[in-house]
């Protein structure tokens, strides 16, 4: 039960509108998701993780590996923490730091080791995902979730038409 005086409401996307925050998302055209991780290639050794992850170890790895499989989901989905000024484009790239051409990690990105935000938004795609939601559907609800409060958001493609 929340504690008496905590807020516990979440606005959503219908709620509150770019006026209120300030923050317009950018609008880029959709593109070709990279390939998935193949099945059977053992994925490369995690980054070492910092002895005060934000999110228990396994929610952390769960995050790294979905990125690395389902690139078809998370390049699709906005990121809210920041990273776009470091270049990152979309959730994946705050895990997956580059492929190979058969799709496979060839490094990993150790921003997402330490952000609580690039985590959640994995964890709730991984949710919707599991769960049957298409891309579109999952971004929208990282959006409703995250847009309301945004002061920035990585410069996502809009994902294909299903």
């Amino acid at each position: 039960m929340p504690d008496a005086g905590i807020d516990t409401a979440v606005e959503t996307a219908d709620t509150v509108d770019a006026e209120t925050t300030g923050f317009s998302p950018p609008f880029v055209p959709t593109q070709e998701a990279s390939l998935a991780h193949p099945e059977g290639v053992p994925l490369p050794n995690l980054p070492l993780m910092p002895n005060m992850v934000p999110r228990p170890p396994e929610a952390v790895s769960a995050a790294y590996e979905f990125a690395a499989r389902n690139p078809d989901v998370l390049e699709y989905v906005p990121c809210y923490c920041g990273c776009e000024s470091a270049g990152h484009t979309g959730n994946a790239d705050c895990f997956v730091q580059s492929r190979n051409q058969d799709g496979s990690v060839n490094s990993w990105e150790p921003h997402g080791m330490a952000c609580i935000v690039c985590i959640d938004v994995a964890q709730e795609a991984m949710q919707l995902h599991a769960s049957g939601g298409t891309v579109g559907d999952i971004r929208s609800a990282v959006e409703a979730t995250y847009l309301p409060r945004a002061i920035s958001q990585t410069p996502t493609p809009a994902p294909p038409a299903e």
